[in-house]
């Protein structure tokens, strides 16, 4: 028998074969889990994008009308259920997921996590604006944690650079997602609080980009809520995007939507600051030619004035005040002058009136009698003291050990006790004994002998 000869299809027939199977086999719907990649939103509206999960990647497609009906705002590499049917895009050869409904997956539990814990933080005080610290006006170091791979340390060094190129900044590289990563994230907030004295870093921005809240959980986790909170350098949050509210928002010193958006809370704008200081310039300028002018006009006035017309004028007014002073003085003197000798005049009239001369007479004789009195009773007082001197004289000399030397004795003193040799026992052998003559005559002998 002869080959049968084998059927040849087109393109266009196999897509449509294949169209027909996968519509013969699977589900008119199905509900597929998958993390967002390749996100396109196109300007018709439409959005092209892709569903992927470890090992596999299914192209997707959303029309406008049912994109409409998305409450969150999708990216890639959040992680969502996407609800559709399955069927070929016969123009490119490739089968695709047709979705109509869109939902972020894990939504339920999660939510329910950020509320406990966002009610139990806020009860004890940590999201008050009474403990926020105010950002400094003018920073100038400032220091970036999240993630090295990411591109929100690029947005946030781009944005802080566009506004504010005279800061520098220091990037401590820390993972913003996934087990472990809330505590990494606090234990480098914490170090960087403990060196700042040699860092002397002035803000700190924490962040990274959107994603899926168990993107975003380690945001959400109380050990980096409360290392943000005990920061001493003010803390601004920059996590996710616009919709994104975490706990570290909440709690940080300043909250930015995006990571981009840190970058402009963090920092003045330079040109609007130079537009500051130019216009204070001018008004500083316009103010010091103004009392510039003031200053003038009063110069002009002082200049016109008659001490500058006759600038002796002043000196020669106060000579013209001397001289009235002087002989306003001289008049007074004379006057009091007059005074004192009309006073001593009436004194000696007085005077002359009690006849002082006789008093004196009288006071002189009373005098005189009071003098002899005196003389008289001195000269008894002494006689007398001189008698009483010549009697006790003689009694001392009386009982003078030393009268008798003159009829012969002696006086015999111990040389070693300086005592009187009285008797035997006052003396031993071997001793020195001083005896005293008439004269004061002394004799040292040693006793040899009793």
């Amino acid at each position: 028998m002869a080959k049968e000869k084998p059927e040849i299809y087109s393109v266009s027939q196999i897509n449509s074969l294949v169209k027909v199977a996968l519509e013969n086999t699977l589900p008119s719907r199905l509900i597929i889990r998958g993390e967002i990649s390749d996100w396109k939103h196109h300007t018709s509206g439409h959005c092209y994008f892709s569903l992927k999960d470890e090992h596999s990647v299914l192209p997707c497609v959303m029309w406008a009308s049912g994109f409409r009906r998305v409450k969150f705002k999708p990216e890639n590499g959040v992680a969502v259920l996407a609800t559709g049917h399955i069927d070929v895009y016969t123009v490119g050869g490739k089968y695709q997921l047709y979705v109509d409904k869109l939902e972020p997956e894990g939504v339920g539990a999660l939510q329910l996590a950020f509320e406990q814990m966002y009610n139990r933080l806020k009860a004890e005080g940590l999201f008050e604006d009474k403990y926020k610290k105010p950002l400094p006006a003018y920073p100038m170091r400032i220091g970036i944690l999240t993630s090295e791979s990411g591109a929100a340390v690029k947005d946030i060094a781009v944005s802080i650079y566009n506004r504010w190129p005279c800061a520098r900044m220091f990037f401590y590289p820390v993972p913003v997602q996934g087990k472990g990563a809330a505590q990494k994230i606090a234990d480098a907030l914490r170090d960087i609080n403990r060196r700042n004295n040699k860092l002397k870093l002035d803000i700190l921005i924490v962040g990274r980009g959107g994603g899926a809240l168990e993107d975003l959980w380690a945001f959400n986790e109380e050990v980096l809520a409360r290392a943000i909170f005990d920061s001493a350098i003010p803390v601004i949050s920059a996590v996710g995007h616009e919709i994104d509210t975490t706990i570290a928002d909440l709690v940080a010193d300043a909250r930015a939507s995006t990571p981009t958006k840190a970058g402009v809370t963090a920092v003045p704008d330079m040109r609007e600051v130079l537009g500051q200081l130019t216009a204070i310039q001018s008004r500083l300028q316009a103010r010091t030619k103004a009392k510039l002018e003031l200053t003038k006009e009063k110069l002009k006035t002082i200049l016109a004035s008659a001490v500058f017309r006759n600038p002796l004028l002043p000196v020669q007014n106060r000579e013209q005040q001397l001289d009235e002073t002087e002989n306003m003085l001289a008049n007074s003197a004379k006057e009091l002058l007059a005074n004192m000798l009309k006073k001593l005049q009436l004194y000696y009239e007085q005077i002359l009136k009690i006849e002082p001369h006789r008093l004196l007479k009288n006071k002189i004789i009373r005098l005189n009698d009071l003098k002899n009195r005196a003389d008289t009773a001195v000269k008894t007082i002494i006689t007398r003291a001189q008698m009483q001197l010549v009697t006790q004289a003689g009694k001392l000399a009386g009982l003078n050990p030393k009268a008798v030397l003159k009829r012969g004795y002696s006086i015999t003193t111990n040389k070693k006790t300086g005592l009187l040799v009285r008797k035997q026992g006052d003396i031993e052998i071997g001793d020195v004994m001083i005896t005293e003559l008439v004269g004061e005559n002394l004799i040292e002998s040693k006793v040899t002998k009793k």
